[in-house]
């Protein structure tokens, strides 16, 4: 574990996110993360075509009472980029269970978002004891079926959906707009800190195309994961589903629902693929309720050793 030779490119606003930057080699390239807190630990996951600082109104919320873990996936945020690396779920998944052998980390609670679902359940369905609940924001466990899904699938994977990614950044220029409920709360500023990550169009093709295609190409991924929807069903979970997604509407919603039953679900009118960017308050007393629950607070332990510190 060293520290990032970059932790604070020129673009960072670190009145938004003042964290310290940490870092991990790992055999396909360099992973930033943040430790922030004390506590029983939260892992946070991200999707794309964001990173970590979608987090860091949770991040602030939980760090009083909670060890906050957040990483940034090969490829987005501030770790690495290499060029030969594999960036499809699959890959990016194999990534997340070696960072959380690598850092030997304790028992902890999982949230995930977006993509960070079918990167990071992989981890609990096969260690659930390993995990002590769930907390899962607009996410999916299973293949897409749905025709209308599949018809944007099949578009955005492309040669058409290459092109718009690589020469107009359309994950973050078009999409992610689309996918607020209020499109005025996706602000310059904030926005900046997302498209600031790939100015470089390579990269959106690599990166985040790669993504776009795997709806469909990884498709035997989310049967895997899918199939052992018993294991993750074990777990105490909370779903928090903004309600005007337009990526993803309440259709699936309701499969997770029928995947984890034993869920607790809140469902926010007002708030769209983000949730946790579009209603930060709502959101963070509705993940503190669920660690009250099922990750009782306590101040024995302690985050990283700061040698690892930037």
């Amino acid at each position: 574990m060293t520290a990032l030779a970059n932790p604070s490119p020129a673009w960072l606003d670190r009145a938004a996110y003042p964290f310290t930057a940490r870092s991990l080699e790992l055999p396909d390239g360099r992973l930033h993360y943040i430790d922030e807190g004390a506590g029983e630990l939260v892992v946070l996951v991200h999707g794309t075509p964001t990173w970590s600082f979608e987090y860091r109104h949770l991040i602030r919320a939980l760090r009083s009472r909670y060890r906050v873990i957040a990483l940034d996936h090969l490829g987005f945020g501030l770790s690495q980029r290499p060029a030969g690396a594999d960036y499809r779920p699959e890959a990016h998944a194999r990534r997340f269970a070696e960072f959380i052998a690598a850092l030997g980390l304790p028992r902890f609670t999982l949230v995930t978002h977006d993509f960070g679902g079918p990167i990071a359940l992989p981890f609990a369905a096969a260690h659930p004891e390993r995990v002590a609940g769930l907390v899962l924001f607009n996410t999916w466990l299973a293949p897409f079926t749905d025709p209308v899904m599949l018809r944007r699938a099949r578009l955005v994977a492309g040669a058409l959906g290459r092109f718009l990614y690589r020469s107009f950044n359309a994950s973050l220029r078009l999409i992610m707009p689309s996918a607020y409920a209020r499109r005025r709360r996706l602000t310059p500023a904030i926005h900046s800190q997302y498209l600031a990550v790939f100015r470089d169009r390579d990269a959106r093709v690599r990166v985040l195309h790669t993504l776009a295609r795997a709806l469909l190409d990884s498709h035997a991924h989310y049967a895997a994961l899918h199939a052992r929807r018993h294991v993750l069903a074990t777990l105490p979970t909370t779903v928090i589903w903004g309600l005007a997604d337009s990526a993803f509407g309440p259709a699936y919603l309701e499969r997770l629902r029928e995947s984890l039953p034993a869920a607790e679900v809140h469902a926010l009118a007002d708030a769209g693929h983000w949730p946790h960017e579009e209603a930060p308050d709502e959101v963070a007393a509705l993940v503190l309720a669920h660690l009250a629950r099922h990750a009782p607070a306590r101040v024995t332990s302690s985050a990283c050793d700061p040698l690892q510190s930037a």
